[in-house]
């Protein structure tokens, strides 16, 4: 048997070109040791999954608007990404315990914040967020079922895979293929979303 290990860079190529299936491939082969690094760090399992889910959808997003730029390096970035998500996750924790002058409604300056948004914020929102539940309504049932699970009800991927009779690796791959589905509808549509 002949087969060819392609190198991070060439899958990253691939990906770049249209090869939907070179971001697995790469996900994939770098999933053990970013998933065993963000475990290590915050010591709960179903915490390290979803942090290993947001590590690799935000890795995506950054390659696909093209701020990736370690060339060569991509394992080292992906655990820089899966670090940053890990020091938001403990910040995101301990500001649960602690209110700032910001969250309690005051910027640096010490001025009271306008605490509306505008119209024009409200029917951005909006509309993005028909553009998003359109999108999402075209995907397969099963990648849908995660979407919704995920986004909308909240579920932990642990919680998904035991509500849908599947392994967590399988709910975390149909999230990874409904947002690759999601990222070329927006794409093909020229929309703005976020």
């Amino acid at each position: 048997m002949n087969a060819t290990v392609l190198s991070d860079q060439v899958l990253l190529n691939n990906y770049l070109q249209g090869d939907s299936s070179a971001i697995s491939q790469l996900i994939e082969r770098h999933s053990k040791r970013v998933r065993d690094y963000i475990r290590m760090m915050v010591k709960d399992a179903d915490i390290a999954e979803d942090i290993f889910q947001e590590t690799f959808i935000k890795a995506v997003g950054m390659i696909d608007s093209g701020r990736y730029t370690d060339s060569g390096k991509f394992l080292p970035w992906i655990l820089r990404i899966a670090h940053n998500k890990v020091i938001d996750h403990f910040r995101a924790q301990k500001q649960g315990r602690i209110v700032s002058e910001s969250s309690a409604g005051y910027d640096v300056l010490g001025t009271m914040r306008f605490a509306e948004r505008s119209i024009e914020e409200d029917i951005i929102s909006e509309q993005t967020a028909e553009h998003l539940r359109k999108m999402v309504e075209q995907l397969p049932e099963e990648q849908r079922e995660v979407v919704k699970m995920r986004y909308y009800m909240e579920l932990s991927f642990k919680e998904i895979a035991e509500q849908t009779g599947v392994s967590i690796n399988t709910a975390l791959g149909r999230m990874r293929y409904a947002l690759i589905n999601i990222r070329r509808m927006i794409k093909e549509n020229n929309l703005a979303i976020g």
